[in-house]
């Protein structure tokens, strides 16, 4: 019955979509939000005003997305996780009780397009921050050679951030605040140090960037 209701509420207008997303699966949709032909089905899905997922989009097996004002997940992107409402396999990640399959995008932060993100623990990415170019891949969960089983640990992406195209991000990892990460580069552990760029496999402080720099003071999401 789920199921179908998934595709019936597809095949409607905007408008009559919103409503049955709210009323059949309990989304919080700011009548400003908007959703394209997109299947993007978490347990919870939350989007502020002026939100927006675009067309070909897939988010699936999540316990949530949120989304803050104006924040954007462009086309082609592949959303996924490991849920923790007991749909999936009780032996993985048993050993951790605490983890949460969400994805969360702050205020006017964006997505572009064809990009993997994996949230089977909570990716987060921040304020004004652009997650840019194509086939990046964000890897919340890989398997623990040493305890033979599956394991994983949060990403977190800082506030005006921008990460260049092509990147993997492998869970665990911080990129700072106020920071860049350059194209083809492999963030894999944590940093603190802001106002840097980063880059190489695997990523290190390359230099400092100015805090002139008119990226990290801009009011609106979108660089023309």
């Amino acid at each position: 019955m789920k199921l179908l209701l998934k595709i019936i509420s597809c095949l409607l207008p905007w408008p009559l979509r919103r409503q049955a997303l709210g009323k059949w699966f309990g989304f919080e949709l700011h009548p400003t939000a908007r959703i394209g032909w997109a299947w993007v089905f978490p347990n919870k899905l939350s989007m502020a005003a002026g939100a927006r997922i675009d067309h070909f989009t897939v988010a699936i097996h999540l316990d949530a997305i949120r989304m803050g004002a104006r924040a954007t997940i462009g086309r082609g992107n592949w959303i996924t996780g490991f849920p923790t409402d007991g749909t999936g396999s009780a032996r993985h990640f048993g050993h951790q009780p605490e983890r949460r399959a969400v994805l969360v995008l702050g205020e006017a932060a964006a997505v572009t397009k064809n990009h993997h993100l994996d949230c089977t623990n909570q990716l987060t990415i921040g304020n004004f921050s652009t997650v840019a170019g194509y086939q990046s891949q964000f890897l919340t969960h890989s398997i623990d050679v040493m305890e033979g089983r599956q394991d994983s640990a949060p990403i977190h992406i800082g506030d005006y951030t921008f990460v260049g195209t092509n990147v993997v991000v492998l869970g665990g990892a911080v990129l700072p605040a106020y920071s860049v990460l350059g194209a083809k580069s492999l963030l894999n552990k944590p940093y603190t140090a802001e106002w840097m760029l980063y880059g190489g496999v695997p990523a290190k402080p390359v230099r400092e960037i100015s805090r002139t720099a008119k990226y990290f003071s801009r009011s609106d999401g979108f660089v023309y």
